[in-house]
């Protein structure tokens, strides 16, 4: 088949054409750099020409709330009017783990939007929403850095490896469209803050990491249900945090 993916020179997208290009399909990576914008609609009709699937996992440049908003809702409802144009079959779309529990976050509020024009759209679809990214947790502990303290939340998060998100993509990629939501996400749950500290010991570093059930994530306090799989039977991937930063550092090291 010929599968486009929006976002596919990005961390998952890079990954996930590689994948279906192993599994003998023609994936073609959209981006900005390489012709294709799903804002402007650039290169869009020429890269849904002949294409059977379409997999989002575009990002928006600026996380501030209107901005982040206008990206999704832009990019999405372009993104349908092509795809339909093109007689393309299936719209997959990567969103996110509890979006709709993290209403003080403008990025979840626009994901939640997306999810909403993809299921009004009457395109067959196929929603795979994922947990953080084990990639992003320096940059969690950075968002909660007061000095040489990092405060944060001890409600559990369930974390996983992007190579894992690639993979479960890959799958509802080449499936029939589900026309509902999938969610996958990490082999454990463990508080945020004995997350972090996790990858302090192992990194270096040295900041003191305070546990506090008032810490904000991105703007909204959690609970344990906000960052952990909601629906029932997710899917589960298989690399565990202490191997993917055994692998990481090792490869960093070398």
């Amino acid at each position: 088949m010929k599968i486009v993916v929006i976002g596919g020179t990005g961390l998952i997208g890079s990954k996930l054409v590689k994948n279906l290009r192993e599994r003998g399909h023609d994936a073609l990576a959209a981006s900005p750099n390489t012709g294709v914008n799903s804002i402007t609609r650039e290169g869009l009709a020429e890269a849904m020409d002949g294409a059977q699937v379409v997999v989002d996992v575009s990002n928006a440049p600026s996380w501030e709330d209107q901005a982040v908003l206008e990206f999704f809702e832009t990019s999405t409802r372009n993104l349908l009017a092509a795809e339909a144009a093109a007689g393309v079959r299936h719209h997959v779309a990567l969103s996110v783990v509890g979006s709709e529990r993290l209403p003080d976050n403008g990025y979840f509020r626009a994901k939640v939007a997306q999810e909403n024009l993809i299921k009004a759209s009457g395109m067959p679809y196929s929603l795979l929403r994922a947990t953080q990214f084990f990639e992003f947790v320096g940059g969690i502990a950075q968002s909660a850095t007061v000095g040489d303290e990092v405060r944060l939340s001890p409600a559990l998060i369930q974390p996983m490896a992007s190579d894992d998100v690639a993979a479960a993509l890959t799958d509802v990629a080449l499936a029939a469209p589900s026309n509902g939501t999938q969610e996958v996400a990490g082999p454990e749950a463990l508080p945020l803050d004995e997350l972090v500290r996790r990858f302090f010991r192992v990194t270096g570093d040295t900041r003191k990491v305070i546990p506090d059930v008032h810490a904000r994530y991105f703007g909204d306090e959690l609970d344990d249900q906000s960052l952990t799989p909601g629906g029932a039977n997710p899917r589960l991937g298989p690399t565990r945090f202490e191997d993917w930063l055994a692998q990481s550092t090792a490869s960093a090291a070398r």
